[in-house]
């Protein structure tokens, strides 16, 4: 495990650390909470249904499928990875029958990577609207993945985007205030240009320099 990293990563004001452990076991996710991580991300349902330990705090941040919603209800603290009406339509339909409110972020499609997930800008305001209006869902703030690039001016460039995004959003929804964005190649610049939450996997579980 990097705990050079993940002291580095908490040293940031201000900055969540959300460790991914996709691929990763139980274990390992025990041998992380002993370092002092409490917030894991996962990326598929089944997968982390087969970790899932309540002691931790666990967030969706993966591309969710509608029919997967009902599986998480009152055991994720966070879904990051709302990117349509459809998806945000179901998580309120489960929460209402789960008796709770559902905190999400929604996710922007803030590359032109044809690979990448999230909403489509021109879908947003609609999808904002939308998920304003449910009583079950709370909306915490945004989330995107920059594009996979050498290009750092390009990737800052996204960043700087989602942070006006965010400045926009907290405008109106004043408690909106996540912004989480960057991941093991990316989190120093998205942390430089607004990040308040950063997913890191990979880095955390490669040997210290």
């Amino acid at each position: 495990m990097n705990e050079k990293l993940i002291r580095e990563v908490q040293s940031v004001p201000g900055l969540q650390l959300v460790a991914v452990t996709k691929k990763h076991t139980k274990e390992e996710v025990d041998e992380l909470a002993r370092l002092g991580l409490r917030v894991f991300g996962e990326n598929r349902v089944q997968e982390f249904l087969e970790k899932y330990d309540p002691a931790y705090e666990w967030h969706i941040i993966g591309h969710l499928q509608t029919n997967k919603v009902k599986y998480l209800m009152g055991k994720v603290s966070l879904i990051e990875s709302v990117d349509s009406i459809k998806l945000a339509a179901e998580i309120e339909k489960q929460a209402e029958k789960a008796g709770l409110v559902q905190p999400i972020l929604i996710e922007l499609k803030i590359s032109d990577d044809p690979n990448k997930t999230g909403c489509p800008l021109c879908e947003y305001p609609g999808l904002l609207d939308f998920v304003l209006q449910q009583p079950h869902l709370r909306l915490d703030g945004l989330m995107c993945i920059a594009s996979h690039t050498d290009n750092e001016n390009k990737v800052a460039e996204e960043f700087d985007q989602m942070k006006e995004f965010s400045r926009q959003l907290q405008q109106k929804v004043p408690g909106a205030d996540i912004l989480s964005m960057g991941m093991s190649q990316d989190w120093k610049l998205a942390a430089a240009h607004g990040s308040t939450q950063v997913r890191i996997g990979t880095a955390l579980f490669e040997p210290q320099d």
